[in-house]
């Protein structure tokens, strides 16, 4: 079992920069490749970021160089760092592990976390 938890969210404007946070429990949970997803409202979850378990790493055209996500297994925790934030990066951000090698489809996450609000104002 793997319990998620983010946090970090809040109103930035646009051009500025937001880290958001996932902390990680149960013992087994580094052996998960992690990911975060966001969905605006009236619209579908979307993949956002991804980090295998190895720590390499593979995002969204919509935010390639923009974000970045990395993980500390020291800290038991999952970041992502977004700048560069535009009004279309609003949304709820969600952090979720998955017992694949990667994957971009939420369907195949097992674990969610409540998410966070990110609300960009341009």
């Amino acid at each position: 079992q793997v319990q998620l938890m983010e946090s970090g969210g809040g109103l930035v404007q646009a051009g500025g920069s937001l880290r958001l946070s996932c902390a990680a429990s149960g013992r087994t949970w580094t052996s998960y490749a992690m990911g975060w997803f966001r969905q605006a409202p009236g619209k579908e979850r979307e993949f956002v970021a991804g980090i295998r378990r190895g720590g390499s790493t593979y995002y969204a055209d919509s935010v390639k160089g923009r974000f970045s996500i990395s993980r500390d297994s020291a800290k038991d925790t999952v970041y992502l760092q977004m700048n560069s934030l535009k009004a279309e990066d609003t949304a709820v951000y969600y952090c979720a592990a998955t017992r694949l090698f990667s994957t971009t489809s939420s369907g195949e996450y097992d674990y969610w976390g409540q998410g966070t609000q990110v609300t960009v104002s341009s």
